[in-house]
């Protein structure tokens, strides 16, 4: 297709073709699918619609290079060596991948500098480092037969495999890295499957792979929708691991999947988090934090604050000021450096997210800010504040949106509060927002949720373990977990 004038100066392989064993091809079934950009609605690119075929031969090949010398043989310090190699590509073409980024998935351009590119390259240095680090244990045993036999047991860890890894849209770049850095610094083999509504950045990110000196089938990357490619991944006979980021719905049916087969899976899935304001909190701390926490990359993030509990004494000033802060907001694509929100991902998305909102009215809530779609072309969603003073059992409050969309509830107690917070399917994040260190800790204690940030919300580090409770997700990301998660544990036991 004649690419816009954006993407001119991209290699061409890079917006048509997907990677399976370092070779650039085509669909096994010849077709493809559009790729929007959804500030505009417009097309910017074709991708190969892959399906079960194409997922066959990558694992394929992805199996052959966990078996070859060329991977398996090398040393852990030449594993990191090569993560570096390839952070280092990532930090220099960081003007390019950036835009890439935001002309497909919408985010504002700062942020695909700083979190897309700048996040991966900090990912990749930091489980880089894990690769010399990897290590097992030694230990006694009493074993008391045949008599006079002595035993030393050991332990070390393995790869877990071929990795299948299914990545969302709303951090692309960011949430290939979470599962690509430490598959690869413990040895592993990956298959990736993008989003279908942004899958550039991951096919640029395999080429530059190889360009950093990665053998071919180490990282392939396989373009299609959830249900051909998707499905035909998760259900491959050759996968070792399934590692999924998604929605709960999905992941419930991956993890059936994976458990009949009796595979290894990791699910990061939906989130409906609470953001409680106490009493003693600055009102203008409050109404910053709580915004941040739900505007933050459109609302389209999966521990988004979209559950706002505030003490009833300073409920009133506190959605005052952050409706305030929604009607502020400029709307425009992430290319425009005086937009402060973009669009959603996709008309779907945008669509569904206004029928909650309606919904949301419709049950009782009140609309103060928001409500409505943006003007002209794009996705955009305005973003939305919506009061349930009398705190109606309303869907918004259930329901996870995935949009700038904030439902704000008054309380007077804090075991009340606290036990509406975990009055949820989901346990993915939470954020306690007070200046007394007792009630933090209590906080802390109680809230049931793979992360509980104080004064703060939705920051990540490759250091700190990252997961849900409940129907959140199963498994965790980073740090020392993330080598547990694709490694698995070998026993050694030496009679002498």
């Amino acid at each position: 297709m004649n690419h816009p004038a954006e993407l001119r100066s991209f290699p061409t392989t890079i917006l048509s073709q997907m990677c399976i064993d370092g070779q650039w091809r085509d669909a096994a079934s010849g077709q493809r699918m559009p790729v929007y950009n959804p500030a505009t609605g417009e097309v910017i690119a074709e991708v190969p619609a892959g399906g079960e075929r194409d997922i066959d031969e990558a694992v394929k090949a992805a199996r052959r290079a966990l078996e070859a010398p060329s991977w398996r043989g090398l040393t852990p310090y030449a594993r990191e060596r090569l993560m570096s190699r390839l952070a280092d590509l990532i930090e220099a073409n960081a003007d390019e991948l950036a835009h890439l980024e935001t002309l497909n998935q919408g985010k504002l351009l700062p942020w695909s500098h700083a979190i897309e590119v700048g996040g991966s390259a900090q990912w990749l240095r930091y489980m880089a480092g894990w690769a010399t680090k990897i290590e097992g244990s030694t230990f006694d045993v009493s074993i008391p037969f045949p008599p006079g036999t002595r035993y030393r047991a050991s332990t070390q860890r393995v790869p877990v495999g071929v990795v299948g890894a299914i990545v969302p849209w709303n951090f692309p770049l960011a949430m290939a890295m979470w599962k690509i850095a430490p598959a690869l610094a413990c040895g592993c083999t990956v298959v990736l499957k993008p989003s279908e509504e942004t899958p550039l950045t991951a096919l640029r990110l395999a080429a530059l792979a190889l360009e950093a000196g990665f053998p071919p089938g180490v990282l392939n990357v396989v373009t299609g929708d959830g249900e051909s490619a998707g499905a035909a991944l998760v259900r491959h006979a050759g996968v070792d691991k399934i590692t999924f980021t998604g929605s709960t719905e999905v992941g419930r049916k991956i993890g059936a999947q994976c458990g009949q087969d009796i595979r290894r899976v990791a699910l990061e899935l939906g989130g409906k988090s609470p953001v409680i304001v106490l009493d003693d909190m600055d009102i203008e701390a409050a109404v910053q934090g709580a915004a941040g926490a739900i505007f933050f990359n459109h609302g389209q993030v999966c521990t988004a604050g979209s559950r706002l509990y505030v003490a009833k004494p300073l409920y009133e000033k506190v959605v005052e000021g952050i409706a305030a802060v929604a009607n502020g907001t400029v709307l425009g694509s992430g290319l425009d450096p005086a937009a402060q929100m973009g669009p959603m991902v996709s008309a779907h998305h945008r669509d569904r997210v206004m029928a909650l909102i309606a919904t949301g009215a419709a049950e009782g809530g009140e609309v103060v800010a928001g409500g409505v779609a943006g003007d002209g072309p794009g996705y955009f969603v305005r973003p939305t504040v919506v009061a349930n003073s009398s705190g109606k059992p309303l869907t918004l409050v259930r329901e996870e949106v995935f949009g700038p969309v904030l439902v704000a509830m008054p309380f007077s107690d804090i075991d009340d509060v606290m036990r509406e917070a975990n009055a949820s399917i989901y346990g993915l994040g939470a954020s306690v927002w007070t200046n007394r260190l007792d009630r933090a800790q209590r906080a802390i204690d109680v809230l049931e949720a793979g992360t509980v940030w104080i004064n703060t919300h939705n920051m990540v580090d490759p250091n700190m373990p990252f997961g849900g409770f409940k129907a959140s997700g199963v498994g965790r990301e980073h740090g020392r977990s993330a080598i547990e998660a694709y490694t698995e544990t070998k026993s050694v036991c030496i009679a002498y």
